[in-house]
């Protein structure tokens, strides 16, 4: 499995490695998960909160969106991996072992 910074900054993949924005990396990777969402890096917030498998980060990331977008998303009706929330910010777990920095 990647690190926790390198499927946070992934942006895309080329067959089994993740493809990992270099700059973004080196720049936001001490962030926690409700930093992240709190300067409106939502997309990394929320690959923050599935690499962590902790509901309550979910939770914060989708609060943090609500009160900064407007948006009225239920935290109670989604869950890490809902096909809901992967298709809003554009994260879908994957299983890969190598990262390509950029």
């Amino acid at each position: 499995m990647l690190s926790r910074d390198d499927f946070v900054f992934t942006i895309g993949y080329d067959g089994p490695s993740a493809i990992v924005d270099g700059q973004a990396k080196k720049r936001y990777s001490s962030l926690s998960t409700k930093e992240l969402a709190e300067k409106g890096l939502f997309r990394a917030a929320y690959s923050s909160a599935i690499w962590s498998k902790n509901p309550e980060e979910l939770k914060t990331v989708v609060e943090v969106y609500n009160r900064i977008s407007g948006s009225s998303i239920s935290a109670d009706a989604y869950t890490a991996g809902s096909s809901s929330l992967q298709r809003l910010f554009g994260v879908f777990p994957v299983e890969v072992y190598r990262a390509i920095i950029l």
